[in-house]
């Protein structure tokens, strides 16, 4: 056996059981406790070099402790809610390290899509346990000091629904305390996913969510505490809410997602917020809605125009010409996605078909009372359908029979008249009474004529009246259904803003 051997066999003993002292020796959980030579700054900052060093790795003695990263957040305000038309372009670049120059190799795929976007302004506070720092405040002369954030441990935190980068200027700084607790606060622009429902619109309400979580590590290693009552969170948001735009804060409220799964190394845990909003309608209701409402009101008491001396159809048409200019300039104020079809959508449509329907009304009422000398006589089923049952309902009586009875009476006379001098008739014949027959032969024939052009008149005015009674008809069914059209839309609207 060789001296070396001795020595290694005596070092054993010793190894052994420092082994097994540092094996069932307990992790310390306690915060590391710095040492300051002096009571300021710099000498504070010496004292944390060596946790500078483990700013990557997360901040606890024990690996099994779990992070809570306590959070909250506070709306500043809120720059609009879209639905737009979005190009994505991305390109390759190739840099040559010989050269200061990139050259661009090939384009990306192109992408055009709907894009249905929150685009709030906040400010984000997060809190969370530095178990690698401590120290005294009397002996390091203070409690609390601004450090850079890169030269610590910070939390992987992500907003899930954003959408695109942050804009907002950067935050150099976070805080530590003397205790070990780091508050990080940050402004974040959030361009953010959210679904749309337009159906209300322009008195519509949102809903919108910013889900919290980590984007690496599981429930065991980090979870999200919340760190105010979300009634205070809407509270102060509400107070120091900057803008005054198209939208309204309303409301945001808080909850975590439950987790059917105990183990916690097999999810990550999220914290959601919900933010409503409510538009405020009054440029959409002064330049849109009353526009529309002028105009349908214009086209309504156009029937008034007598038919028969004013050419209605020109001046609805130009209504219609308008009306369609109208939209196509406010285009741009209409919500252009979402999952159904707004209401004012349906409203513009309405009243367009509206116009066009009272159009081909004014040329059905024009061609009855233009066209009628060319027309048959009026049918029976019509005569008693529109002329009587109609005329008498919409205050517009026939009074066509009292001309045909006296016409009738005429006629009859004139018949009597005609058969009296044949009874009369002597028995011899002179010149004058052959020209008396043929004068009653010519005024027979007279008479004949002015019959006819009298029973085209009675045809023609009872056109005409059958004419009048459906403007008046369409009139009438024209303001029932706008009106109970009317009425029904904004009682949708009025609800849903209420809500």
């Amino acid at each position: 056996m060789t001296p070396e051997d001795t020595g290694l066999k005596r070092l054993f003993p010793s190894v052994k059981f420092m082994l097994v002292v540092l094996i069932l020796m307990p992790a310390p959980s306690t915060p590391m406790l710095q040492n300051c030579s002096q009571p300021n700054q710099p000498a504070l900052l010496d004292a944390l070099n060596p946790v500078f060093n483990l700013s990557a790795i997360r901040p606890v003695m024990n690996l099994t402790t779990c992070t809570n990263i306590t959070t909250f957040f506070t709306l500043y305000g809120i720059l609009g809610v879209v639905g737009s038309g979005l190009r994505f372009y991305s390109l390759i670049f190739y840099c040559r390290k010989s050269k200061a120059k990139c050259f661009k190799v090939a384009p990306r795929a192109l992408q055009d899509e709907k894009a249905q976007l929150l685009n709030t302004y906040i400010w984000l506070d997060y809190w969370w346990m530095n178990e690698f720092i401590s120290w005294d405040p009397i002996q390091c002369g203070t409690d609390k000091i601004a450090l850079p954030r890169e030269k610590f441990w910070t939390p992987d935190i992500v907003i899930n629904e954003f959408m695109n980068e942050n804009t907002a200027p950067t935050v150099p700084y976070m805080y530590l305390s003397s205790d070990g607790s780091v508050h990080d606060a940050l402004p974040v622009r959030v361009v953010s996913s959210c679904n749309l429902d337009i159906y209300t619109f322009p008195f519509d309400v949102q809903t919108c969510n910013l889900s919290f979580n980590s984007y690496l590590h599981s429930a065991k290693d980090i979870k999200i505490v919340l760190g105010l009552p979300a009634e205070s969170i809407s509270e102060f948001s509400k107070e120091a809410m900057a803008t005054m735009g198209e939208w309204e804060l309303l409301d945001i409220t808080a909850d975590k997602p439950p987790h059917p799964d105990e183990d916690e190394s097999t999810y990550i845990d999220m914290l959601v917020f919900h933010i409503t909003v409510r538009r405020r309608p009054t440029m959409y209701v002064v330049n849109l809605l009353l526009p529309s409402c002028f105009l349908i009101t214009v086209d309504l008491f156009s029937f008034l125009l007598p038919p028969q001396t004013v050419d209605r159809s020109s001046f609805k048409m130009t209504l219609i010409l308008g009306y369609t200019v109208f939209l196509l300039i406010m285009n741009d104020l209409l919500p252009i996605t979402g999952n159904t079809i707004p209401l004012i959508n349906v409203f513009f449509s309405l009243c367009l078909a509206l116009m066009v329907a009272s159009l081909l009304e004014t040329i059905l009422v024009t061609n009855l009372l233009c066209g009628s000398a060319r027309f048959p006589p009026v049918p029976r089923w019509v005569r008693v359908l529109v002329l009587q049952f109609l005329g008498c309902l919409l205050c517009l009586p026939h009074t066509q029979e009292e001309s045909d009875t006296e016409v009738s009476a005429v006629k009859a006379k004139s018949e009597t008249d005609e058969e009296r001098p044949e009874e009369r008739e002597p028995a011899t014949e002179d010149k004058a009474v052959e020209e008396l027959r043929s004068l009653g032969r010519d005024l027979q024939a007279v008479r004949q004529q002015v019959e006819r052009q009298l029973g085209r008149k009675r045809e023609a005015e009872d056109w005409m009246q059958v004419g009048f009674i459906i403007d008046r008809l369409l009139f009438t069914v024209y303001i029932l259904f706008l009106s109970v059209s009317f009425i029904t839309i904004i009682i949708i609207w009025v609800t849903s803003y209420k809500q």
